[in-house]
């Protein structure tokens, strides 16, 4: 997202760095088996208490204009901010900057109406609201998301939406969702035959159908996904957010800071687990006076864990930098490379902790398995890995094609 920055200075960003650091490990840390075990019912108002003492401390939506709320961080800044918060499960949630939140408040800010940002964006930026983004359909590939049955079909000064969406994250609990519908079958272009709708929730036709189950865990509320229906669900023409036919533009728009949050989100998760594989390593004996760190095979899993996330977090920063300078387009191909590495990143680090836990590693006696169970998915949403790998395939082998001949 490409607005004027007006962020804190070098000195104050490190402070606030610091102030993350200390938040998370004293405050968040200790909270963790209660969050992670408890159901969302008894965990809100846990979360609500932790969400004043981050607004206090000067976390809260840190991405967003002082105007809102916010710190008006940069994306290079916000990115390091992302890491720290990533280093337990519920960092983000409680700092108001929480996917899909944080993706559909950049949406609003940069593309909603006036009406929009009040009715929707002030009350999220507030944290009074949670909301959805309801794009795949279990009818049909994510990895082709032009094909799409939902409809809206437009009945005077209102759109008529009626599909069929899942994994809706957060639809447990929030006030609206925003829902890529087809508004423009016949239109020749694809890409635009689709329009990002805000849909106030609960309405009349909308059904949770249910939460969806990852890996035997069904969760509730934000750490939620959701099934959903929309059965002849109205809303006023003026809920389209941005221009008619531009929802795949906009979901572009969402996309590029997305996968930098989440890897950034994913590095500081890579952070926690090698803090873990370490304690572990040096405590954990296997003969009297005889401890794992002594074993050479887990020297070099906690080597290539160094190295890797390393390695990830320069990618980041990296098209991060390049991003916030020079736009989204600018830094597609490094967008493209980090959400592969550093997914497969996680998902190594992750299973090298857990092995280095023995039996306790499989338990939720830590946070290593619900990141287990919950991050797997990371080499999927958002592109999965074999699209990204074609895409920069066939970027990298177009100088060495030979020119394409003008048909006859």
């Amino acid at each position: 997202m490409m607005h004027g920055h007006t962020g804190p200075s070098a000195t104050e960003f490190e402070a606030l760095l610091a102030t993350a650091r200390t938040f998370v490990r004293d405050a968040l840390v200790p909270l963790e088996s209660q969050l992670l075990h408890g159901a969302w019912a008894q965990n809100e108002p846990v979360l609500a208490q932790l969400r004043e003492q981050a607004r206090a401390l000067g976390l809260w939506a840190p991405f967003l204009p002082a105007s809102l709320g916010g710190r008006d961080l940069p994306l290079d800044a916000y990115a390091r901010l992302s890491e720290v918060l990533g280093w337990t499960p519920f960092g983000h949630y409680v700092c108001n900057c929480q996917a899909p939140d944080v993706g559909n408040m950049e949406l609003l800010l940069q593309f909603g109406t006036d009406e929009q940002q009040a009715q929707f964006l002030e009350p999220l930026a507030r944290g009074e609201i949670r909301s959805c983004f309801a794009m795949t359909e279990p009818e049909h590939a994510g990895s082709n998301p032009v094909i799409m049955s939902t409809r809206a079909v437009r009945e005077g000064n209102e759109f008529v939406i009626t599909g069929h969406k899942w994994f809706t994250s957060s639809a447990d609990g929030a006030s609206f969702a925003v829902v890529m519908a087809v508004t423009d079958p016949d239109e020749a272009r694809k890409h635009f035959r689709a329009s990002q709708i805000l849909v106030p929730l609960p309405a009349p036709g909308y059904t949770l159908v249910r939460n969806i189950a990852v890996m035997g865990e069904s969760g509730g509320g934000w750490a939620s996904h959701a099934e959903v229906r929309f059965d002849g669900v109205r809303v006023p023409v003026t809920n389209v957010l941005g221009l008619q036919g531009h929802g795949f533009a906009l979901a572009q728009e969402r996309l590029g800071p997305g996968r930098i949050h989440h890897c950034m989100r994913w590095i500081g998760i890579c952070e926690r687990a090698f803090d873990l594989m370490c304690r572990r390593a040096v405590s954990r004996e296997l003969a009297p006076g005889d401890v794992l760190a002594n074993k050479q095979q887990v020297q070099f899993w906690i080597a290539d864990s160094r190295i890797e996330i390393h390695a990830a977090r320069l990618m980041v920063m990296d098209a991060a930098t390049r991003m916030a300078h020079h736009g989204q387009e600018a830094a597609r191909e490094e967008i493209a490379y980090i959400k592969v590495f550093v997914a497969n990143t996680l998902q190594r680090v992750l299973d090298r902790a857990i092995q280095a836990h023995g039996a306790l590693g499989m338990t939720d006696d830590t946070p290593l398995a619900w990141w287990y169970r919950h991050e797997r998915a990371a080499r999927i949403y958002d592109g999965a890995d074999e699209v990204h790998r074609t895409v920069i395939a066939r970027r990298a082998l177009k100088p060495y094609l030979p020119p394409r001949t003008p048909r006859e």
